[in-house]
């Protein structure tokens, strides 16, 4: 499986509305994609993270490649900081994990 985790935070109040409006899309388009297996979402210390688990890199791309995502992608970097990790993995990783495993691979887009 291929471990997703990112971590994204508007760059201000201004940009929050701009943000949701691609982030709940692309969180739903992520949750029916094909070769999810585990999407869920939680804030920790002011920053909106993702945690997802894919089948294999192939299902991972195509999501990131299409749909309200590839738009989110697109208008990222206008709005938003943050970063996104990815590992390889037999298991799905705790929050705690997760949240770990981000901070020490964290590089700002």
């Amino acid at each position: 499986m291929i471990i997703s985790i990112t971590g994204l935070r508007p760059k201000s109040i201004l940009h929050s509305i701009p943000f949701w409006l691609r982030a709940i899309p692309s969180f739903n388009q992520a949750k029916n994609a094909p070769g999810n297996k585990f999407c869920e979402v939680k804030r920790i210390h002011g920053i909106q993270h993702t945690l997802t688990a894919w089948e294999d890199m192939r299902t991972l791309r195509a999501f990131v490649g299409s749909g309200p995502h590839l738009k989110a992608v697109k208008s990222f970097r206008k709005i938003a900081t943050g970063s996104t990790y990815h590992y390889e993995s037999e298991t799905i990783p705790t929050w705690e994990e997760a949240r770990r495993f981000w901070e020490e691979n964290y590089k700002e887009y």
